[in-house]
């Protein structure tokens, strides 16, 4: 999966003279071009190349190691960065090269796929959660019935209790006025 035609289209045009930089991470850093100045001052044209070295990365968000080329200036930065995963998001894409926009499409798209799987995990935990709490409720609503209907069951054989008094169960004839002789 290469970059796409819009986003090269966003990209600074520049010159390659060091392609090989392209296929790797190598974090800017280009073949270089100086002179060797003895004693003599006799000046002999010569080149600089970049310190490239073979490793494997392991992609937290990728869940693969990646066999990458890259330079120690990108490997330092890697580590700085926390893994290979953040500097791939973080790092500006004129440093980062083809393989390195490759990657961090691949990185990105694998993130995005991750937080929407977890956002739906979190709707469904709260829709869980609401629905524990809704019976929740209904069983609490339940117990308070029973309690209220238990409590005015105990109140009417209180005021039973009450209105029948010694000489038993109390009717209108059975009023204090109508016991005097």
């Amino acid at each position: 999966m290469w970059p796409t035609t819009p986003l090269f289209a966003s990209l600074t045009r520049v010159s390659m003279p060091f392609k090989r930089s392209q296929e790797g991470l190598f974090h800017g850093k280009m073949k270089q071009y100086g002179n060797n100045v003895p004693f003599s001052k006799h000046k002999t044209r010569r080149t600089w190349l970049p310190n490239v070295q073979s490793k494997r990365l392991v992609s937290n968000l990728l869940g693969e190691e990646l066999k990458l080329k890259l330079t120690t200036r990108a490997l330092k930065s890697i580590k700085k960065h926390g893994g290979v995963d953040n500097y791939l998001l973080n790092t500006k894409h004129e440093l980062l090269g083809w393989e390195g926009m490759r990657l961090r499409i691949l990185v990105r798209e694998k993130a995005d796929e991750k937080r929407k799987v977890e956002e739906e995990l979190a709707e469904a935990q709260a829709a869980e959660a609401e629905r524990v709490r809704r019976k929740e409720e209904v069983k609490e609503m339940r117990l308070k019935k029973l309690e209220e209907a238990s409590r005015q069951k105990r109140e009417e054989q209180k005021r039973r209790k009450t209105t029948e008094g010694i000489l038993g169960r109390g009717g209108p004839s059975s009023t204090p006025a109508s016991l005097t002789i």
